[in-house]
């Protein structure tokens, strides 16, 4: 009852994941509609529920266009997992602040990077160039699309591309 499931919009826009708890009570409510079955059924003393992978919900929502938010496993994820000083793959990745924040650096996309413990040290609280460091790719905001946002549900539930791919 805890697997994700994709809900889409009335225009089929994906617009968020939830579990197969809500969905099956959203479909009971006549609040949403089972777009992919592709997961079996549930069944209850006296009556068989599929389990939904997607629903679309009957009404339109209308919300503000999704931004990617600001987190430390976010930044890895942009960077892919790779140091953007030293270029090699780590799991004990930190957060660095191309220019520090003693410096007037923001806590922005565009001002913080992935790298492993020993470029953020040798870097210390300076700028790049004073430390005779380079990055190897400059740092921008991740883009807010669907098959960002939810691109990484789409390896284990391949059932979700075509509704995620294209917005």
């Amino acid at each position: 009852m805890k697997e994700p499931v994709l809900v889409l919009n009335a225009n089929f826009e994906p617009i968020n994941i939830c579990n197969t708890r809500r969905a099956i009570g959203l479909i009971l409510s006549g609040k949403a509609a089972m777009v992919v079955n592709g997961r079996g059924n549930i069944r209850a003393i006296s009556q068989v529920f599929p389990k939904p992978s997607v629903i679309r919900l009957e009404d339109m929502i209308r919300r503000p266009r999704p931004r990617v938010k600001l987190t430390r496993r976010e930044v890895f994820r942009r960077d892919n997992y790779t140091c953007q000083y030293c270029g090699r793959r780590d799991n004990n990745l930190t957060v660095d602040h191309v220019l520090p924040r003693h410096m007037g650096g923001e806590h922005i996309w565009t001002n913080v990077v992935a790298a492993c413990a020993g470029c953020n040290h040798r870097k210390g609280g300076r700028k790049p160039e004073d430390a005779h460091m380079r990055l190897n790719h400059p740092p921008n905001e991740p883009p807010a699309n669907a098959a960002y946002i939810f691109g990484r549900h789409l390896n284990e539930y391949g059932e979700w591309e075509p509704y995620i791919n294209g917005w």
